[in-house]
Protein backbone atom coordinates (compact mmCIF):
# COMPACT_ATOMS: atom_id res chain seq x y z
CA UNK A 1 0.00 0.00 0.00
CA UNK A 2 2.74 2.46 1.01
CA UNK A 3 4.80 1.46 -2.02
CA UNK A 4 1.80 2.08 -4.27
CA UNK A 5 1.26 5.55 -2.77
CA UNK A 6 4.94 6.42 -3.17
CA UNK A 7 4.95 5.23 -6.77
CA UNK A 8 1.80 7.21 -7.56
CA UNK A 9 3.32 10.32 -5.97
CA UNK A 10 6.52 9.97 -8.00
CA UNK A 11 4.53 9.54 -11.22
CA UNK A 12 2.32 12.52 -10.36
CA UNK A 13 5.39 14.63 -9.61
CA UNK A 14 6.85 13.78 -13.00
CA UNK A 15 3.62 14.55 -14.82
CA UNK A 16 3.22 17.93 -13.09
CA UNK A 17 6.82 18.84 -13.91
CA UNK A 18 6.26 18.10 -17.57
CA UNK A 19 2.98 20.06 -17.63
CA UNK A 20 4.59 23.04 -15.86
CA UNK A 21 7.64 23.05 -18.12
CA UNK A 22 10.06 22.05 -15.35
CA UNK A 23 13.00 19.63 -15.68
CA UNK A 24 11.98 16.13 -14.65
CA UNK A 25 15.15 15.23 -12.76
CA UNK A 26 16.24 18.61 -11.29
CA UNK A 27 16.83 18.95 -7.52
CA UNK A 28 16.30 21.66 -6.41
CA UNK A 29 13.81 22.87 -8.97
CA UNK A 30 14.31 26.16 -10.80
CA UNK A 31 11.69 28.80 -10.12
CA UNK A 32 8.64 28.81 -12.37
CA UNK A 33 9.32 31.03 -15.33
CA UNK A 34 6.25 31.28 -17.55
CA UNK A 35 8.37 29.87 -20.33
CA UNK A 36 5.57 28.84 -22.68
CA UNK A 37 5.43 31.02 -25.78
CA UNK A 38 3.66 30.35 -29.05
CA UNK A 39 4.35 30.90 -32.72
CA UNK A 40 1.26 33.14 -32.75
CA UNK A 41 2.83 35.43 -30.15
CA UNK A 42 6.08 35.46 -32.14
CA UNK A 43 4.27 36.34 -35.34
CA UNK A 44 2.77 39.49 -33.82
CA UNK A 45 6.26 41.02 -34.06
CA UNK A 46 7.07 42.59 -37.47
CA UNK A 47 9.89 40.65 -39.13
CA UNK A 48 12.75 42.25 -41.06
CA UNK A 49 14.31 40.75 -44.17
CA UNK A 50 16.95 38.11 -43.58
CA UNK A 51 15.56 36.81 -40.28
CA UNK A 52 14.19 33.27 -40.10
CA UNK A 53 11.18 32.69 -37.88
CA UNK A 54 12.70 29.32 -36.97
CA UNK A 55 15.42 31.05 -34.96
CA UNK A 56 12.87 32.26 -32.41
CA UNK A 57 12.76 28.90 -30.61
CA UNK A 58 16.54 28.45 -30.67
CA UNK A 59 18.07 28.76 -27.19
CA UNK A 60 21.58 29.94 -26.37
CA UNK A 61 24.03 27.18 -25.39
CA UNK A 62 24.20 26.14 -21.71
CA UNK A 63 26.36 28.45 -19.63
CA UNK A 64 29.82 26.91 -19.21
CA UNK A 65 30.31 28.88 -15.99
CA UNK A 66 27.21 27.54 -14.23
CA UNK A 67 28.24 25.87 -11.00
CA UNK A 68 26.80 24.88 -7.64
CA UNK A 69 26.16 27.54 -5.02
CA UNK A 70 28.03 27.01 -1.73
CA UNK A 71 26.13 25.44 1.15
CA UNK A 72 26.61 28.63 3.20
CA UNK A 73 24.78 30.56 0.50
CA UNK A 74 21.99 27.98 0.39
CA UNK A 75 21.57 28.32 4.15
CA UNK A 76 21.53 32.13 3.98
CA UNK A 77 18.99 32.01 1.16
CA UNK A 78 16.71 29.73 3.18
CA UNK A 79 17.07 31.81 6.34
CA UNK A 80 16.10 35.09 4.65
CA UNK A 81 13.34 33.54 2.54
CA UNK A 82 11.72 31.76 5.48
CA UNK A 83 11.81 34.80 7.81
CA UNK A 84 10.74 37.81 5.72
CA UNK A 85 9.43 39.67 8.75
CA UNK A 86 12.86 39.55 10.36
CA UNK A 87 14.92 40.74 7.38
CA UNK A 88 12.60 42.76 5.11
CA UNK A 89 13.14 44.84 3.06
CA UNK A 90 16.41 42.88 2.64
CA UNK A 91 15.66 39.99 0.27
CA UNK A 92 17.45 36.70 -0.46
CA UNK A 93 18.96 38.00 -3.71
CA UNK A 94 20.46 40.99 -1.86
CA UNK A 95 22.77 38.67 0.05
CA UNK A 96 24.60 37.64 -3.12
CA UNK A 97 25.75 41.09 -4.19
CA UNK A 98 29.01 42.94 -3.66
CA UNK A 99 27.87 46.21 -2.11
CA UNK A 100 29.67 49.46 -2.86
CA UNK A 101 31.66 50.18 0.32
CA UNK A 102 31.01 53.93 0.01
CA UNK A 103 27.26 53.32 -0.30
CA UNK A 104 27.32 50.77 2.52
CA UNK A 105 29.35 52.79 5.01
CA UNK A 106 29.02 51.17 8.41
CA UNK A 107 26.36 48.50 7.69
CA UNK A 108 24.64 49.03 11.03
CA UNK A 109 24.12 52.70 10.13
CA UNK A 110 22.67 51.81 6.73
CA UNK A 111 18.88 51.55 6.99
CA UNK A 112 18.77 48.83 4.34
CA UNK A 113 21.93 46.79 4.87
CA UNK A 114 21.49 46.59 8.64
CA UNK A 115 18.64 44.16 7.93
CA UNK A 116 21.06 41.61 6.43
CA UNK A 117 21.70 38.42 8.44
CA UNK A 118 25.15 39.52 9.66
CA UNK A 119 27.03 38.66 6.45
CA UNK A 120 27.72 40.93 3.47
CA UNK A 121 30.12 41.21 0.54
CA UNK A 122 31.70 44.60 -0.23
CA UNK A 123 33.86 46.07 -2.98
CA UNK A 124 35.72 49.37 -3.20
CA UNK A 125 34.64 51.52 -6.19
CA UNK A 126 37.58 52.77 -8.27
CA UNK A 127 36.65 56.47 -7.96
CA UNK A 128 35.14 56.30 -4.46
CA UNK A 129 31.68 57.12 -5.84
CA UNK A 130 28.65 55.77 -3.98
CA UNK A 131 26.98 54.73 -7.26
CA UNK A 132 26.19 52.16 -8.45
CA UNK A 133 25.20 50.73 -5.04
CA UNK A 134 26.38 47.22 -5.90
CA UNK A 135 27.80 44.80 -8.43
CA UNK A 136 26.93 41.14 -8.73
CA UNK A 137 29.49 38.77 -7.28
CA UNK A 138 31.88 37.59 -10.02
CA UNK A 139 32.17 33.99 -11.22
CA UNK A 140 29.17 33.00 -9.11
CA UNK A 141 26.14 30.73 -9.26
CA UNK A 142 23.68 31.88 -6.62
CA UNK A 143 20.83 29.94 -4.96
CA UNK A 144 18.44 32.29 -6.76
CA UNK A 145 19.77 31.05 -10.11
CA UNK A 146 21.95 33.94 -11.28
CA UNK A 147 25.15 32.95 -13.10
CA UNK A 148 27.83 35.63 -13.50
CA UNK A 149 31.06 35.98 -15.45
CA UNK A 150 34.48 37.26 -14.39
CA UNK A 151 33.32 40.90 -14.02
CA UNK A 152 30.04 40.09 -12.26
CA UNK A 153 27.72 40.47 -15.26
CA UNK A 154 24.97 37.98 -15.95
CA UNK A 155 25.87 35.46 -18.62
CA UNK A 156 28.81 33.53 -20.06
CA UNK A 157 32.49 34.45 -19.63
CA UNK A 158 33.76 37.39 -21.67
CA UNK A 159 36.31 36.43 -24.30
CA UNK A 160 39.65 37.91 -23.21
CA UNK A 161 41.58 38.82 -25.23
CA UNK A 162 38.78 39.89 -27.54
CA UNK A 163 38.85 37.90 -30.77
CA UNK A 164 39.29 39.74 -34.04
CA UNK A 165 36.17 40.40 -36.15
CA UNK A 166 34.00 40.47 -33.04
CA UNK A 167 31.11 42.93 -32.84
CA UNK A 168 30.49 43.58 -29.16
CA UNK A 169 27.10 44.85 -27.98
CA UNK A 170 26.47 45.73 -24.32
CA UNK A 171 22.94 46.03 -22.95
CA UNK A 172 22.46 48.37 -19.99
CA UNK A 173 19.45 48.92 -17.76
CA UNK A 174 17.86 47.72 -14.56
CA UNK A 175 15.77 44.66 -13.64
CA UNK A 176 14.08 44.48 -17.03
CA UNK A 177 17.53 44.12 -18.61
CA UNK A 178 19.13 41.64 -16.22
CA UNK A 179 15.77 39.76 -15.99
CA UNK A 180 14.60 37.68 -13.03
CA UNK A 181 17.51 35.60 -11.81
CA UNK A 182 15.64 32.31 -11.99
CA UNK A 183 14.82 32.70 -15.68
CA UNK A 184 17.01 30.56 -17.94
CA UNK A 185 18.16 33.47 -20.12
CA UNK A 186 18.07 37.25 -20.27
CA UNK A 187 17.13 39.04 -23.47
CA UNK A 188 20.73 39.89 -24.49
CA UNK A 189 21.62 36.19 -24.43
CA UNK A 190 18.89 35.38 -26.95
CA UNK A 191 19.99 38.25 -29.16
CA UNK A 192 23.60 37.09 -29.16
CA UNK A 193 22.56 33.60 -30.24
CA UNK A 194 20.28 34.87 -33.00
CA UNK A 195 22.80 37.39 -34.33
CA UNK A 196 25.36 34.63 -34.74
CA UNK A 197 22.76 32.51 -36.56
CA UNK A 198 22.10 35.48 -38.83
CA UNK A 199 25.83 35.96 -39.49
CA UNK A 200 26.18 32.28 -40.36
CA UNK A 201 23.20 32.44 -42.71
CA UNK A 202 24.87 35.36 -44.52
CA UNK A 203 28.31 33.71 -44.58
CA UNK A 204 29.75 36.66 -42.68
CA UNK A 205 33.16 36.30 -41.09
CA UNK A 206 32.07 38.13 -37.94
CA UNK A 207 31.13 37.00 -34.47
CA UNK A 208 28.67 38.74 -32.16
CA UNK A 209 29.08 39.10 -28.43
CA UNK A 210 26.00 40.31 -26.52
CA UNK A 211 26.77 41.25 -22.91
CA UNK A 212 24.39 42.13 -20.07
CA UNK A 213 25.46 44.91 -17.68
CA UNK A 214 21.97 45.27 -16.15
CA UNK A 215 21.08 44.98 -12.48
CA UNK A 216 17.96 45.57 -10.41
CA UNK A 217 16.75 48.71 -8.67
CA UNK A 218 19.14 51.16 -10.28
CA UNK A 219 18.58 54.53 -11.94
CA UNK A 220 19.97 56.34 -14.96
CA UNK A 221 22.65 57.89 -12.73
CA UNK A 222 23.81 54.41 -11.71
CA UNK A 223 23.71 53.27 -15.33
CA UNK A 224 25.85 56.22 -16.43
CA UNK A 225 28.48 55.27 -13.84
CA UNK A 226 28.32 51.61 -14.91
CA UNK A 227 28.93 52.67 -18.51
CA UNK A 228 31.89 54.84 -17.51
CA UNK A 229 33.62 52.36 -15.20
CA UNK A 230 32.54 48.92 -16.45
CA UNK A 231 31.35 49.22 -20.06
CA UNK A 232 33.85 51.65 -21.59
CA UNK A 233 36.88 49.43 -20.77
CA UNK A 234 35.30 46.69 -22.93
CA UNK A 235 35.28 48.98 -26.00
CA UNK A 236 31.82 47.92 -27.23
CA UNK A 237 30.65 48.79 -30.71
CA UNK A 238 27.10 49.44 -29.50
CA UNK A 239 25.39 50.03 -26.15
CA UNK A 240 21.61 49.48 -25.90
CA UNK A 241 19.75 51.38 -23.14
CA UNK A 242 16.43 49.97 -21.88
CA UNK A 243 14.95 51.42 -18.70
CA UNK A 244 11.89 53.54 -17.98
CA UNK A 245 10.40 52.63 -14.62
CA UNK A 246 12.72 53.29 -11.68
CA UNK A 247 12.49 57.09 -12.06
CA UNK A 248 8.87 57.07 -13.22
CA UNK A 249 8.06 59.18 -10.16
CA UNK A 250 4.33 59.82 -10.17
CA UNK A 251 4.35 62.52 -7.45
CA UNK A 252 6.02 64.83 -10.00
CA UNK A 253 2.65 65.11 -11.76
CA UNK A 254 0.46 64.92 -8.64
CA UNK A 255 0.89 68.21 -6.75
CA UNK A 256 -1.80 67.28 -4.23
CA UNK A 257 -0.09 64.05 -3.14
CA UNK A 258 2.92 63.66 -0.81
CA UNK A 259 6.06 64.35 -2.82
CA UNK A 260 8.11 61.85 -0.82
CA UNK A 261 5.97 58.98 -2.11
CA UNK A 262 4.36 58.17 1.25
CA UNK A 263 0.96 57.41 -0.25
CA UNK A 264 -1.48 55.24 1.68
CA UNK A 265 -1.88 52.32 -0.72
CA UNK A 266 -4.34 49.43 -0.68
CA UNK A 267 -3.01 46.34 1.04
CA UNK A 268 -3.66 42.65 0.75
CA UNK A 269 -3.48 40.20 3.64
CA UNK A 270 -0.06 38.55 3.81
CA UNK A 271 -0.51 34.80 3.85
CA UNK A 272 2.77 33.07 4.65
CA UNK A 273 2.72 29.34 3.86
CA UNK A 274 4.13 27.04 6.55
CA UNK A 275 7.90 26.62 6.51
CA UNK A 276 7.74 22.97 5.50
CA UNK A 277 5.71 23.89 2.41
CA UNK A 278 8.13 26.67 1.43
CA UNK A 279 11.00 24.21 1.68
CA UNK A 280 9.11 21.55 -0.26
CA UNK A 281 8.42 23.97 -3.13
CA UNK A 282 12.15 24.09 -3.86
CA UNK A 283 12.11 20.38 -4.68
CA UNK A 284 8.56 19.44 -5.67
CA UNK A 285 6.22 20.64 -8.40
CA UNK A 286 3.35 19.04 -6.49
CA UNK A 287 4.16 21.19 -3.46
CA UNK A 288 4.03 24.26 -5.68
CA UNK A 289 0.56 23.24 -6.83
CA UNK A 290 -0.51 22.93 -3.18
CA UNK A 291 0.90 26.38 -2.40
CA UNK A 292 -0.88 27.87 -5.41
CA UNK A 293 -4.15 26.19 -4.46
CA UNK A 294 -3.95 27.66 -0.96
CA UNK A 295 -3.43 31.08 -2.49
CA UNK A 296 -6.34 30.65 -4.89
CA UNK A 297 -8.82 29.79 -2.16
CA UNK A 298 -7.89 32.97 -0.29
CA UNK A 299 -8.03 35.26 -3.31
CA UNK A 300 -10.80 37.80 -3.63
CA UNK A 301 -9.18 39.80 -6.43
CA UNK A 302 -11.24 41.08 -9.32
CA UNK A 303 -9.68 41.12 -12.77
CA UNK A 304 -10.83 44.67 -13.48
CA UNK A 305 -9.13 47.89 -12.41
CA UNK A 306 -9.74 48.60 -8.74
CA UNK A 307 -11.65 51.68 -7.54
CA UNK A 308 -9.34 54.65 -7.01
CA UNK A 309 -9.81 58.14 -5.59
CA UNK A 310 -9.98 61.27 -7.69
CA UNK A 311 -6.74 63.19 -8.11
CA UNK A 312 -5.35 66.02 -10.17
CA UNK A 313 -2.71 65.17 -12.79
CA UNK A 314 -0.79 68.32 -13.70
CA UNK A 315 1.69 68.55 -16.56
CA UNK A 316 3.90 71.65 -16.97
CA UNK A 317 1.97 74.49 -18.61
CA UNK A 318 2.63 74.77 -22.32
CA UNK A 319 4.41 71.42 -22.57
CA UNK A 320 3.40 69.60 -25.75
CA UNK A 321 2.77 66.02 -24.66
CA UNK A 322 2.69 64.77 -28.24
CA UNK A 323 5.99 66.40 -29.17
CA UNK A 324 7.83 67.24 -25.95
CA UNK A 325 10.77 69.63 -25.94
CA UNK A 326 13.72 67.66 -24.56
CA UNK A 327 15.38 70.92 -23.44
CA UNK A 328 12.46 71.90 -21.20
CA UNK A 329 13.84 71.83 -17.63
CA UNK A 330 10.34 71.15 -16.29
CA UNK A 331 10.08 67.64 -17.75
CA UNK A 332 8.28 65.48 -15.15
CA UNK A 333 8.96 61.86 -14.15
CA UNK A 334 12.62 62.80 -13.51
CA UNK A 335 13.15 62.87 -17.26
CA UNK A 336 15.43 65.90 -16.87
CA UNK A 337 17.81 63.74 -14.82
CA UNK A 338 17.52 60.80 -17.22
CA UNK A 339 18.38 62.97 -20.24
CA UNK A 340 21.34 64.48 -18.39
CA UNK A 341 22.62 60.98 -17.67
CA UNK A 342 22.07 59.95 -21.29
CA UNK A 343 24.22 62.94 -22.29
CA UNK A 344 26.98 61.61 -20.03
CA UNK A 345 26.67 58.12 -21.52
CA UNK A 346 26.81 59.48 -25.08
CA UNK A 347 29.92 61.50 -24.28
CA UNK A 348 31.72 58.56 -22.69
CA UNK A 349 30.88 56.29 -25.62
CA UNK A 350 31.84 58.91 -28.20
CA UNK A 351 35.27 59.03 -26.59
CA UNK A 352 35.90 55.42 -27.63
CA UNK A 353 34.02 55.51 -30.93
CA UNK A 354 31.02 53.55 -29.63
CA UNK A 355 27.36 54.13 -30.44
CA UNK A 356 24.34 54.40 -28.14
CA UNK A 357 20.91 53.02 -29.05
CA UNK A 358 17.88 54.09 -27.02
CA UNK A 359 14.73 52.01 -26.48
CA UNK A 360 11.17 52.88 -25.63
CA UNK A 361 9.85 51.16 -22.51
CA UNK A 362 6.97 48.67 -22.53
CA UNK A 363 4.18 48.52 -19.93
CA UNK A 364 1.46 45.88 -19.63
CA UNK A 365 -1.42 48.33 -19.29
CA UNK A 366 -4.29 49.80 -21.27
CA UNK A 367 -7.50 51.58 -20.37
CA UNK A 368 -10.23 49.03 -19.64
CA UNK A 369 -7.76 46.17 -19.17
CA UNK A 370 -9.33 43.05 -17.63
CA UNK A 371 -6.98 40.37 -16.32
CA UNK A 372 -7.31 36.83 -15.04
CA UNK A 373 -7.17 37.50 -11.27
CA UNK A 374 -5.30 34.26 -10.64
CA UNK A 375 -2.96 33.83 -13.59
CA UNK A 376 -2.18 37.56 -13.79
CA UNK A 377 -2.33 38.26 -10.06
CA UNK A 378 0.99 40.11 -9.92
CA UNK A 379 0.17 42.36 -12.87
CA UNK A 380 -3.11 43.24 -11.19
CA UNK A 381 -1.44 44.01 -7.86
CA UNK A 382 1.38 45.99 -9.46
CA UNK A 383 -0.99 48.21 -11.42
CA UNK A 384 -3.39 48.78 -8.53
CA UNK A 385 -1.04 48.86 -5.53
CA UNK A 386 2.43 49.59 -6.88
CA UNK A 387 1.21 52.41 -9.14
CA UNK A 388 -1.61 53.59 -6.86
CA UNK A 389 -3.60 55.83 -7.22
CA UNK A 390 -2.96 56.18 -10.96
CA UNK A 391 -5.76 55.08 -13.26
CA UNK A 392 -4.81 52.77 -16.11
CA UNK A 393 -5.64 55.51 -18.62
CA UNK A 394 -3.15 57.87 -16.97
CA UNK A 395 -0.42 55.23 -16.79
CA UNK A 396 -0.87 54.82 -20.55
CA UNK A 397 -0.75 58.59 -21.02
CA UNK A 398 2.42 59.05 -18.94
CA UNK A 399 4.20 56.03 -20.42
CA UNK A 400 3.52 57.32 -23.93
CA UNK A 401 4.81 60.74 -22.92
CA UNK A 402 8.03 59.28 -21.53
CA UNK A 403 8.56 57.25 -24.70
CA UNK A 404 7.99 60.35 -26.85
CA UNK A 405 10.73 62.09 -24.87
CA UNK A 406 13.03 59.14 -25.56
CA UNK A 407 12.06 59.21 -29.24
CA UNK A 408 12.77 62.93 -29.54
CA UNK A 409 16.08 62.60 -27.70
CA UNK A 410 17.17 59.84 -30.07
CA UNK A 411 16.12 61.90 -33.10
CA UNK A 412 17.90 65.03 -31.85
CA UNK A 413 21.17 63.17 -31.32
CA UNK A 414 20.88 60.82 -34.33
CA UNK A 415 20.71 57.70 -32.19
CA UNK A 416 19.09 54.42 -33.26
CA UNK A 417 15.66 54.18 -31.62
CA UNK A 418 14.32 50.73 -30.74
CA UNK A 419 10.55 51.02 -30.31
CA UNK A 420 9.94 48.13 -27.93
CA UNK A 421 6.73 49.68 -26.59
CA UNK A 422 5.21 49.78 -30.07
CA UNK A 423 6.15 46.28 -31.20
CA UNK A 424 5.96 44.24 -27.97
CA UNK A 425 2.64 42.34 -27.94
CA UNK A 426 0.32 43.61 -25.20
CA UNK A 427 -0.27 40.10 -23.87
CA UNK A 428 -0.44 39.55 -20.09
CA UNK A 429 0.88 36.00 -20.50
CA UNK A 430 4.20 37.60 -21.51
CA UNK A 431 4.47 39.66 -18.31
CA UNK A 432 5.22 38.79 -14.68
CA UNK A 433 3.93 42.17 -13.52
CA UNK A 434 3.34 45.56 -15.13
CA UNK A 435 6.86 45.81 -16.60
CA UNK A 436 8.80 42.56 -16.07
CA UNK A 437 8.52 39.69 -18.52
CA UNK A 438 8.00 35.98 -18.09
CA UNK A 439 10.60 33.73 -19.70
CA UNK A 440 8.42 33.66 -22.81
CA UNK A 441 8.07 37.44 -22.68
CA UNK A 442 11.85 37.88 -22.40
CA UNK A 443 12.21 35.81 -25.57
CA UNK A 444 9.58 37.89 -27.40
CA UNK A 445 11.15 41.20 -26.31
CA UNK A 446 14.54 39.97 -27.52
CA UNK A 447 12.88 39.12 -30.84
CA UNK A 448 11.53 42.68 -31.06
CA UNK A 449 14.96 44.20 -30.44
CA UNK A 450 16.59 41.86 -32.97
CA UNK A 451 14.45 43.32 -35.76
CA UNK A 452 15.93 46.77 -35.08
CA UNK A 453 19.52 45.62 -34.65
CA UNK A 454 19.78 43.71 -37.94
CA UNK A 455 19.28 46.79 -40.21
CA UNK A 456 21.63 48.83 -38.01
CA UNK A 457 24.33 46.16 -38.22
CA UNK A 458 23.86 45.82 -41.97
CA UNK A 459 24.51 49.55 -42.42
CA UNK A 460 27.72 49.38 -40.38
CA UNK A 461 28.92 46.30 -42.24
CA UNK A 462 28.17 47.96 -45.58
CA UNK A 463 30.18 51.11 -44.80
CA UNK A 464 33.02 49.15 -43.20
CA UNK A 465 32.71 50.77 -39.76
CA UNK A 466 32.05 47.39 -38.11
CA UNK A 467 33.80 45.28 -37.06
CA UNK A 468 36.30 47.85 -35.84
CA UNK A 469 40.01 47.05 -35.77
CA UNK A 470 41.16 46.39 -32.23
CA UNK A 471 43.66 48.79 -30.66
CA UNK A 472 47.17 47.51 -30.06
CA UNK A 473 46.51 47.46 -26.35
CA UNK A 474 43.10 46.94 -24.77
CA UNK A 475 42.26 48.10 -21.25
CA UNK A 476 42.04 45.25 -18.73
CA UNK A 477 38.62 43.87 -17.93
CA UNK A 478 37.02 45.69 -14.96
CA UNK A 479 37.39 42.73 -12.61
CA UNK A 480 37.23 43.16 -8.84
CA UNK A 481 37.71 41.16 -5.66
CA UNK A 482 34.82 41.41 -3.20
CA UNK A 483 35.49 40.85 0.47
CA UNK A 484 33.23 39.09 2.96
CA UNK A 485 32.41 40.86 6.22
CA UNK A 486 30.50 39.81 9.32
CA UNK A 487 28.72 42.19 11.66
CA UNK A 488 26.06 42.31 14.33
CA UNK A 489 23.77 45.28 14.83
CA UNK A 490 22.50 45.76 18.37
CA UNK A 491 19.19 47.32 17.39
CA UNK A 492 18.23 44.87 14.60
Amino acid sequence: MIASILLSTVVAEGVVRVVDGLPVFAFPLPEGSGGTVTAEQRDQVPLVAGVSRDWFFRDPPPLPNRGVSPMEWENLFTEIRDHPGKYAPFRPADEFRAWNSVFAGAPCDNDFLKRAPGVLYLYDPPDHHRVPPYRFLPNATTPVGLVTNQIGWRGPPIADPRPANTIRIVFVGASTTVSAHHLPYSYPEYIGEWLNLWAKSKNLSVRFEALNAGRESITSTDIAEIVRTEVVPLRPDLVVYYEGHNQFWLPTVYPDLPQDGTILRPTLPIETPPGWLLTATRFSALARRVQAALGYTGSNLDGREWPKPDYKLVMPEGLDENNPDILDPRLPLHLDTILYDLDRIRADLAGIGSELALSSFAWMVKDGLVLNPIRHKYILEDLNIGEYPTHYRDLVRLAKFENRVFRNYAAEHHLPFIDVARDMPLDPDLFLDAIHNTAGGVRVRAWVVLQYLIPLIERHLADGSWPRPLPATMPPLPTFSPRRIQFQCKSQ
